[in-house]
């Protein structure tokens, strides 16, 4: 595990939306932690952008090798994952988890994906046994992977503007990704979720 790096204001400010993602998954799951890595495309590491929970105070860009236990499983598969007693699952990396302070029961894990690729994943980490819903936990889950993905599409969008020399930065780009995180937020009847209530708010604030 790699010592976290520095962030930008700015980076801290986007990284809000995916905050709110995990926050919602904590919330929704009663779990105790929910957090979303995200794959370093360069050298294909897990790096924590969003954690709610356990951890929460100190795991914000800390990095993982590829491959590192169930979120590296699922990444590089692009498949979803529950284990509900991770010892009896051999994807689990103990001694990652104990390196993050927190050594969970069970692990939900969903790909996030962009454009048929997995960019991160979205992981909760031992959710109650008295949560039930209308969705399968796999599939509340999946929903709350996609509300991930526009986060990170948006900070990656982010990082490569601040990279690029002045006359290419891309402000309009990425103010036209958060208008397109809003518009894709379902409203009225079918927006009573926290899940799409929240994001909204946080879009919509962003935007102004």
């Amino acid at each position: 595990m790699s010592v976290p790096e520095r962030r930008s204001d700015s980076e801290i400010t986007e990284r809000r939306l995916l905050q709110s993602t995990v926050e919602v998954a904590r919330h929704v799951f009663a779990s105790a932690a929910a957090s979303v890595f995200l794959v370093d495309q360069e050298t294909g590491e897990l790096v924590f952008e969003a954690v709610s929970g356990e951890g929460e105070k100190h795991l914000i860009g800390t990095r993982f090798p590829s491959g590192t236990g169930i979120a590296g499983w699922v990444a590089a598969s692009g498949q979803p994952m529950i284990a509900d007693e991770v010892t009896t699952v051999p994807q689990f990396a103990h001694e990652a988890a104990e390196s993050t302070g927190y050594v969970p029961h069970s692990i939900m894990a969903a790909p996030v994906i962009r454009e048929e690729s997995c960019i991160g994943v979205l992981e909760v980490l031992d959710r109650s046994s008295d949560w039930r819903g209308e969705l399968a936990d796999v599939d509340l889950l999946a929903m709350l992977a996609a509300q991930a993905a526009y986060g990170l599409e948006l900070l990656l969008r982010l990082r490569r503007s601040e990279a690029a020399p002045p006359a290419a930065a891309g402000g309009d780009d990425v103010h036209l990704l958060l208008q397109r995180i809003s518009d894709r937020v379902p409203r009225g009847a079918g927006a009573a979720d926290p899940t799409a209530l929240k994001l909204l708010a946080v879009a919509e604030e962003l935007l102004h």
